[in-house]
């Protein structure tokens, strides 16, 4: 029923066509142009769809048609039959129809049923609408639909526009992009017969349709009938083909996994229209390399592109296939694959990736390594072998060390290079103590191995080590010495006896002693027994002592072939006795000879001892002489005194005497003078140079007076 409906709709819109056009003259091509076809389920296999009228106006000598879809037909009487049942909505086909003197396109789009164009009275009222023409217009005109890529001569008709106001003085009018709009001149239109033509080739991928309007003016130039829109749509060529554009294309698949694992997908694009067969793509594996463990190793979906494993698993071993990584030519045919498609190729790489199915062994059961006593480092380096791939942690190995390793004296890492274990001495080995040794060696990856296999008798090594005996040098007991000692103790005074033992203990040898640096030269030894005695005074002030504290290094030799030497450090701390005067500072004062402030010079004291030899210390002026008192001092604390004058002096050099004393017991004094220079100050500037001049000893002054008296 819904078959019947749907001619009768076609049949009806050919009428309406028939009469709108009855009074113009004959217009070659397909009566009508755009067909809508609701998907039917019971259209079945040489069932008609509907009939197309084509007239060339000429007696259709010749009349051929071409479908663009190879599952529709057109009969010799125009009758579009379907060749199996149509289940794809959305599909547009054309037909082509040629004779002696006209060929024309019609296009017919499949839709489903929700899209159904329905009654004959909505398609009549829609302006846009495809192929029908408003009957209150006098301008019909259709939508013109031009191949692309078509050949010369051009111009090309390619369609016609007809008008019921067709007289002297009227004018068919073309606008839009193409026409008067750029790109420019790609339609044209016969202003008095209607013609359209186009003036070059067409690329539907560069525009795939022109909305075009169409005018009838008078001459001049004032519109009478429209606009009206006229569609050009560009019919697809397959003229693109399939690329490949997000390559390079490399997949992995582990080994050992099983048939129809996916390793990857791989997909091309189509320029061509992709609501046709032109983009319909397919795809296939032209070529694969190498050949070997099968020829066919893979297969892609000719769809969906997905490439999957196609061999068993065993054979999807990577440590018996000849290389580990496949090259697959790809090819991707529009057309549906069919062998007039356009095709491109692009290339895959596929790579077995290694899982940890093989456990490493080692090269043999027991490794020898010789090493010399007091010796650290690399002794012996443990070779293995493992089929498993070197870039993955199913190859690197990790060693370690499961027994005779009770001192921590060993220890073994792996060679990133070649993945040998080093097995190293951290520790000094003693002859003496132990002359070999042996230690049990395991070797695991660093991936866990596939549960089928396991670490078997040959992950595990022995390893013979041989300590060969040195001449090994005297050690010092203790080492560092310490002692403590006043400074300034008599010379020849023991200072401490060292003591030194050769390890050698079964070499029967004897030690001598020597001083190997003392800074001073303060100390000696003897020989024989070690003792250390004085041979100058201690200086805890020296610059030989840091902290309180002297050190000196001292060798003990034995008598081995060749002679082998320990060295020992002795630190001596010194203690502080009080064998430093203090020490004044400053001794030299200026002042002005009409100052106001007679308070001239604040003193300090300083000691190199240490307290209680220091500080407080106890300032004092020598006894002045003569007929009245000039200065006095005042102590202002433990460390500082401040000379004060009593009265303005004359420009001159003058020496105080003062005397200094300690805290030690028993005390130190120092007895030094002050030099005072009376200047001449002027305007904020102090000049001394006239008190060298004028220089007067106190001494002198105070021994003239006495003798006048």
């Amino acid at each position: 029923m819904q078959h019947e409906t749907q001619l009768a709709l076609s049949f009806l819109l050919s009428q309406v066509l028939l009469l709108a056009c009855a009074d113009l003259e004959c217009i070659p091509g397909f009566k009508q142009k755009a067909f809508y076809i609701e998907e039917p389920f019971q259209f079945t296999e040489d069932q008609p769809v509907l009939k197309l009228k084509f007239d060339d106006c000429k007696g259709n000598n010749k009349l051929t048609f071409e479908v663009s879809n190879p599952d529709f037909k057109v009969e010799h009487d125009g009758t579009l039959v379907a060749l199996k049942n149509i289940s794809e909505a959305g599909r547009t086909l054309f037909v082509h129809a040629q004779s002696e003197h006209a060929e024309d396109l019609a296009e017919i789009l499949i839709v489903e049923e929700k899209e159904n164009h329905g009654a004959l009275k909505e398609i009549l009222k829609r302006e846009d609408n495809l192929g029908f023409l408003r009957q209150k217009r006098a301008i019909l005109s259709s939508p013109v639909l031009v191949p692309e890529n078509q050949r010369g001569p051009f111009p090309r008709y390619i369609g016609k526009v007809v008008s019921r106001s067709v007289g002297e003085g009227v004018r068919f009018r073309l606008s839009g992009k193409g026409a008067d709009e750029d790109p420019k001149g790609i339609f044209k239109i016969n202003e008095n017969t209607g013609d359209i033509s186009v003036t070059q080739v067409l690329d539907r991928e560069a525009a795939a349709s022109y909305e075009l309007e169409v005018e009838i003016t008078d001459v001049n130039g004032k519109i009478i009938d429209g606009p009206v829109r006229l569609e050009v749509l560009v019919i697809d060529q397959n003229d693109n083909k399939p690329l490949f554009k997000d390559g390079p294309y490399v997949g992995h698949v582990m080994e050992g996994s099983p048939t129809g694992t996916t390793v990857m997908r791989i997909t091309a694009v189509d320029g061509d229209d992709a609501n046709t067969d032109n983009a319909l793509i397919r795809y296939d594996i032209l070529k694969q390399t190498p050949d070997k463990p099968s020829p066919n190793m893979f297969f892609i979906d000719p769809e969906k592109g997905d490439i999957v494993t196609v061999v068993s698993s065993a054979l999807l071993d990577r440590e018996t296939m000849e290389t580990p990584q496949y090259e697959l030519v790809i090819e991707a045919k529009d057309l549906g694959g069919h062998d007039v498609g356009l095709s491109g190729t692009a290339t895959a790489t596929i790579v077995i990736d290694d899982k940890n199915d093989h456990a490493p062994e080692f090269t043999k059961k027991e490794f020898l390594a010789t090493v010399k006593e007091g010796i650290t480092g690399v002794i012996v380096n443990l070779t293995i072998r493992d089929q498993d791939d070197p870039a993955t942690g199913a190859w690197r190995a990790v060693y370690t060390i499961i027994n005779g390793n009770a001192g921590q004296s060993f220890e073994i890492h792996t060679n990133p290079q070649n993945n040998e274990g080093m097995l190293s001495v951290v520790k000094p080995l003693d002859y003496e103590i132990s002359a070999f040794h042996r230690l049990m060696i395991k070797v695991e990856n660093e991936d866990p191995l596939v549960p089928d296999i396991v670490y078997g008798p040959s992950s595990t090594a022995t390893v013979q080590i041989t300590v060969e005996d040195v001449n090994e040098g005297p050690i010092f007991h203790p080492n560092p010495m310490r002692v403590t000692k006043l400074e300034n103790i008599p010379i020849g005074s023991k200072v401490l006896t060292v003591n030194a033992t050769d390890p050698d203990t079964l070499q029967h040898q004897t030690i001598r002693y020597s001083i190997y640096k003392d800074p001073a030269g303060w100390l000696e030894i003897s020989p024989t027994n070690g003792t250390i005695i004085t041979t100058a005074p201690l200086d805890r002030e020296s610059v030989y002592v840091q902290n309180d504290t002297y050190t000196a290094l001292f060798l003990a030799i034995d008598n081995g072939h060749p002679p082998a030497t320990g060295t020992g450090t002795l630190y001596i701390t010194l203690g502080d006795v009080n064998d430093n005067v203090p020490s004044l500072y400053p001794t030299l004062a200026k002042v002005c000879d009409d100052g106001k402030d007679l308070r001239i010079v604040v003193l300090g004291a300083t000691d190199k001892d240490l307290p209680p030899n220091t500080d407080p210390f106890t300032f004092e002026l020598s006894k002045q002489t003569g007929p009245e008192k000039m200065w006095r001092l005042a102590t202002l604390n433990d460390t500082h005194a401040q000379i004060i004058l009593l009265q303005n002096l004359q420009k001159a050099n003058y020496n105080i005497p003062i005397s200094v004393t300690d805290s030690g017991n028993p005390p130190l004094t120092n007895n030094t003078e002050l030099k005072l220079q009376v200047c001449a100050c002027r305007k904020s500037k102090m000049d001394c140079s006239a008190t060298d001049a004028l220089h007067i000893s106190m001494t002198l002054i105070f021994l003239s007076l006495f003798s006048l008296l």
